[in-house]
C-alpha cells in the first residue's frame, strides 16, 4: 500500500530549482532586442503640471522613445475603479496628466537599450510644478477646508457607510451596566517583498499579440484591466507569472506602471522590460493598513458583551489601485469585529479618505484592525471591571457546538476559538506568571503577558463572500490524464512562495493514487489556467485550490475506474489504484497500469464505455464547503527596558486550528512568517510622512525590517477536530499578521498597566515607549 502523501511535510517540488538558483523569475527573463524602461516621477506630493520637456531624454545615448500622458492619448483609457454606488471616484491615467497627487507618481516612462540608459534619460527630463498644499492627515483632509486631491468630487471623503445590526443600539447601550470607549490607532507600513514588481511586455504588432511576464498572483486580473484599457481583445493577450518573491498582498493589483510599460510596448511594437528599484517599491508599490477606529462596548456587571459600536476612518492615499475598491477594505472590516464572538446588538460607521500618499492595498490580513481593537477591548474591560482577562472571552466566545450566524451575516460553524484558548491558557501558566512579573517590578523590570484570539476567513464559509458584497461561488480546476498515465492539473491559485506545487500535488496524487512525480500542476498562464480574477488570496489556497484539485483527480479517478472494470470484469467501486497500477481490492496480482487506461482513452475510443468521450479530461467547479474558519489563540511575552524603552519578546506561541495539514512543515512557516510581520508592525516598521508628502521612510536604512535575530522562537501547537468534510484543509495564510499586532500590544499594555499608561496605539518602538514611560513618572 502506497503512504500516504497528505499530512507529509516531504521535500518541496519547487524546493531543487529555488535552492540551485533555477528560479524562473521574471527579472531573469531574457529576450532578444529587449528594451527598458524607467520612470520620472513626481517629487511633489500635490502639485498642478505645468510642462514636461521631455527634449534633452530624447536626445540621451541609448533612449527610444520618451511616452507623456500626451502619447498615451487614444492609446490608454483612463482608469476607472468600479465600486459600490456610494463610492466616489474620478478617472485617472496611468501617467499624471495636470495634476500630481502623491510624491513618486509616475509623470513620463523613457524606454532605452539598458536600465542605466533609461535612468540616465529619465534624470533628463525637466518637470515644471505649479506647487500646492497637500494633506497628509486623514482626519484633517475630512474637513470642509481641506486641499482637494480631485476638485470635480467637492469632498476628499471618497465613502461613507452606515449600518447596524440586531435591536436597537441605543436601547443596548442605555440598557448595559457599563459602556467603554477606547480610540485606536493603527499605523501605516509596507510590504517589503524579497522581489519587487518587475513585468516584460511584449508586442507583436503582425498579430496584435501582448504578452505579459510579470510577478503577479492575479494573472487574470491583468489580462482584463489591460484589455479595456489598451483596447486589446482579450484573447489577443497572454499573462504568465513565474516564481514570485513574495508579495503579502501586493502583486494583486494593477499599477500604473503595468499599464504604461504595456502600452510603451504595444507603441514600439518591441519587448519592455521594468524592474522596481527598493525605493520606488517603498513609495509606490502599495501600503498596507492606516486607519483610526473609535469603539464603544456595552457590557454587563460580569463581562457579558452586549453591543459594539465602531467608527472608523481609514486613509486610502492618492488613488485606489485597481482593480479593488478602497471601500471593500472598509467593509471587510465592518463586517468581521465581531468575530467568534456573541452579540446582541452592533453599529458601524466608515468613511474612506483621500490623502496625498501612496495607494492602500491588501497587506496579508488586510482586515486585521478587526482583531486588535477587540482584544484590545477586551482586556481593558476587564482590567476595568476587576475580571479575568480569560474568563471575559470564554463567557462571550461561540461554542463550537453552536452552529449559527455571526451577528453581520457569515455562518459561524466547526470553530475552535475556545478549545484554543483553553489549551493556551495551560501553555501560558497564568498565575506562575503573575508571581514573576511581581518580582521583576521589584527589580524595576516591566514583564508583561498578552494574548490575543480570533478566527480567521480562511477561506470563510459558503455565504462569507455575499455577506461581504461581491459574489464568489467556488474555484474552478482542469484536470486531464496524460496519454502517459500523469495527471496534469491547471489551477487558478497563482503561489508566490506559498509551496502550491506541492500541496495541490499531494492531494491530487492521494486521491487518484500515483506518486507525486507523476503529477504536474500549471498555474500562472492565462492560456492554461481557468479563468479567476482572484488568484491566490483571502487564505483559499488549500480549501479551495487543494479541494478543486482533490475533487478533479477524483473524477479522472472515476472515468479511468469505468474503463477498467470492463477489462478487469468488475465492479468500480471494487477497484482501486495504488503506484499507478489498478486491481481488485485485495487482489493486486491482477492489475493493470493507469497509463494503459490512459492510452486506451485516447488512442481507441470507440471501446470505452458507453457515453465516454476521447481522452479523459475534466472541468471542476468546486463549490465553497460549510466551515471555513481557521481559529487561534495567540500568546505573547514581552520584557521592557525602563531606561532605553527597547521591548523585546523572549517567547511566543500559537495555539490553532487549521483543520488536517497538507503539509505540516509549509503551515508552521506561514504561521511564523505572518508572526514575524505582526511583531515587525508594533516593533519595528512604520512609513512617516511629512507635513509637505514627502515619504521619510523610502529605504530600508529609515523603513525597519526586522532580521532573523530579532524575532523569537515561534512555538506552535495544532488542535484538529472531526473535520466538516473531506477537504477541510483550512488557510493560515493571514492569521500570524491577524493575531501578533493584537498579542504583543495585550502583552505590553499588561507590563505597563500598573502605571497608568494605556496602550491605544499599535507603533511601539523604543522612542514611543520611553515618551510613554515619562508621561507615567510625570
Amino acid at each position: 500500500m502506497a503512504a500516504r502523501l497528505t499530512g507529509q511535510s516531504i521535500d518541496r517540488v519547487d524546493g531543487p530549482r529555488l535552492l540551485r538558483g533555477e528560479g524562473r523569475f521574471v527579472g531573469n527573463a531574457r529576450h532578444p532586442d529587449l528594451l527598458y524602461a524607467a520612470f520620472v516621477r513626481s517629487t511633489m506630493a500635490h502639485a498642478r503640471i505645468l510642462g514636461v520637456d521631455t527634449v534633452a531624454a530624447k536626445t540621451t545615448h541609448g533612449v527610444v522613445a520618451v511616452f507623456t500622458d500626451d502619447d498615451f492619448t487614444g492609446v490608454v483609457n483612463p482608469i476607472v475603479i468600479v465600486g459600490p454606488p456610494e463610492l466616489l471616484g474620478s478617472p485617472f491615467t496611468a501617467l499624471a496628466a495636470d495634476k500630481v497627487r502623491t510624491v513618486g507618481e509616475p509623470i513620463a516612462v523613457v524606454v532605452a537599450h539598458t536600465r542605466q540608459a533609461a535612468a540616465d534619460g529619465a534624470a533628463a527630463v525637466l518637470v515644471d510644478y505649479d506647487p500646492l498644499p497637500a494633506v497628509v492627515d486623514m482626519h484633517a483632509a475630512s474637513t470642509s477646508d481641506a486641499p482637494l486631491l480631485f476638485e470635480e468630487l467637492g469632498t476628499n471623503v471618497v465613502y461613507e457607510t452606515a449600518q447596524s445590526w440586531g435591536p436597537d443600539i441605543e436601547q443596548t447601550f442605555t440598557a448595559a451596566d457599563h459602556v467603554f470607549t477606547r480610540t485606536f490607532s493603527q499605523h501605516r507600513f509596507g510590504h517589503a517583498p524579497l522581489e519587487g514588481r518587475v513585468m516584460v511586455a511584449s508586442y507583436t504588432p503582425s498579430d496584435g499579440r501582448l504578452e505579459i511576464d510579470i510577478a503577479t498572483k492575479r494573472p487574470h486580473a491583468v489580462k482584463l484591466n489591460l484589455a479595456g484599457l489598451l483596447n486589446i481583445p482579450f484573447g489577443n493577450i497572454r499573462v504568465r507569472t513565474g516564481d514570485i518573491g513574495g508579495a503579502f498582498g501586493s502583486k494583486g493589483q494593477v499599477g500604473r506602471e503595468d499599464i504604461s510599460v504595456a502600452a510603451a510596448a504595444k507603441m514600439l511594437g518591441a519587448a519592455v522590460q521594468w524592474t522596481e528599484d527598493r525605493t520606488e517599491n517603498l513609495q509606490m508599490a502599495g501600503h498596507g493598513r492606516e486607519e483610526d477606529l473609535i469603539v464603544e462596548i456595552a457590557v454587563t456587571n460580569d463581562g457579558t458583551l452586549l453591543g459594539i459600536r465602531a467608527d472608523m476612518t481609514m486613509d486610502q492615499g492618492a488613488y485606489p489601485m485597481p482593480p479593488y475598491p478602497s471601500s471593500l477594505f472598509c467593509n471587510l472590516v465592518k463586517m468581521l469585529i465581531p468575530n467568534a464572538y456573541r452579540l446582541e446588538a452592533y453599529a458601524f460607521r466608515g468613511r474612506v479618505v483621500a490623502t496625498n500618499k501612496c495607494s492602500y492595498i491588501a497587506y496579508r490580513g488586510p482586515w486585521a484592525v478587526e482583531t486588535w481593537v477587540r482584544e484590545r477591548m477586551l482586556d481593558e474591560i476587564a482590567a476595568e471591571l476587576g475580571l479575568d482577562r480569560v474568563e471575559i472571552r470564554r463567557r462571550n466566545l461561540i461554542d463550537q457546538d453552536q452552529p449559527t450566524k455571526m451577528i453581520t451575516g457569515p455562518t459561524v460553524s466547526g470553530i475552535t476559538a475556545r478549545q484554543t484558548l483553553d489549551r493556551a491558557v495551560e501553555v501560558m501558566d497564568l498565575d506562575g506568571f503573575a508571581a514573576e512579573q511581581a518580582a521583576a517590578r521589584g527589580d524595576g523590570r516591566l514583564l508583561g503577558l498578552g494574548f490575543a484570539t480570533f478566527i480567521e476567513i480562511a477561506p470563510g464559509p459558503p455565504d462569507f463572500a455575499q455577506s461581504a458584497g461581491f459574489d464568489l461561488r467556488g474555484e474552478l480546476t482542469w484536470a486531464r490524464l496524460e496519454p502517459t498515465g500523469d495527471l496534469t492539473i491547471a489551477s487558478a491559485q497563482s503561489p508566490h512562495g506559498q509551496g502550491h506545487e506541492t500541496t495541490i500535488a499531494q492531494v491530487a496524487a492521494d486521491e487518484l493514487g500515483v506518486g507525486l512525480d507523476r503529477v504536474r500542476i500549471v498555474f500562472g498562464d492565462t492560456d492554461s489556467t481557468p479563468f479567476t480574477l482572484l488568484g491566490t488570496g483571502g487564505s483559499r489556497s488549500s480549501m479551495m485550490g487543494a479541494g478543486a484539485a482533490r475533487a478533479a483527480a477524483a473524477e479522472v479517478k472515476a472515468k479511468v475506474l469505468a474503463i477498467a472494470a470492463e477489462r478487469l470484469e468488475a465492479n468500480p467501486a471494487d477497484l482501486e489504484i495504488v503506484d499507478g497500477n489498478i486491481s481488485v481490492r485485495g487482489t493486486p496480482d491482477r492489475s493493470i497500469p493507469l497509463a494503459a487506461i490512459a492510452q486506451q482513452a485516447w488512442f481507441a475510443p470507440s471501446s470505452l464505455p458507453e457515453g465516454m468521450d476521447q481522452g479523459i479530461e475534466v472541468t471542476v467547479e468546486y463549490r465553497t464547503p460549510p466551515g471555513g474558519w481557521a481559529s487561534a489563540t495567540h500568546c505573547c511575552w514581552v520584557d521592557i527596558d525602563p531606561e532605553t524603552g527597547e521591548i523585546t519578546v523572549p517567547r511566543y506561541v500559537v495555539v490553532e486550528d487549521c483543520g488536517e495539514m497538507i503539509h505540516p512543515e509549509i503551515v508552521e512557516g506561514q504561521i511564523q512568517g505572518g508572526v514575524a510581520q505582526g511583531i515587525a508592525a508594533v516593533l519595528y516598521e512604520r512609513h512617516f510622512y511629512d507635513q509637505d508628502g514627502n515619504l521619510l521612510t523610502s529605504s530600508l536604512a529609515d523603513y525597519l525590517v526586522p532580521s532573523a535575530a530579532e524575532i523569537p522562537t515561534i512555538e506552535i501547537e495544532h488542535l484538529e477536530v472531526e473535520p466538516l468534510h473531506d477537504a477541510d484543509w483550512r488557510g493560515v495564510g493571514e492569521g500570524g499578521l491577524i493575531g501578533a499586532p493584537a498579542a504583543v500590544t495585550n502583552a505590553v499594555a499588561d507590563a505597563v498597566r500598573h502605571l497608568g499608561i494605556d496602550v491605544c496605539e499599535q507603533h511601539l518602538p523604543p522612542q514611543r515607549m520611553r515618551e510613554l514611560l515619562a508621561t507615567a513618572e510625570a
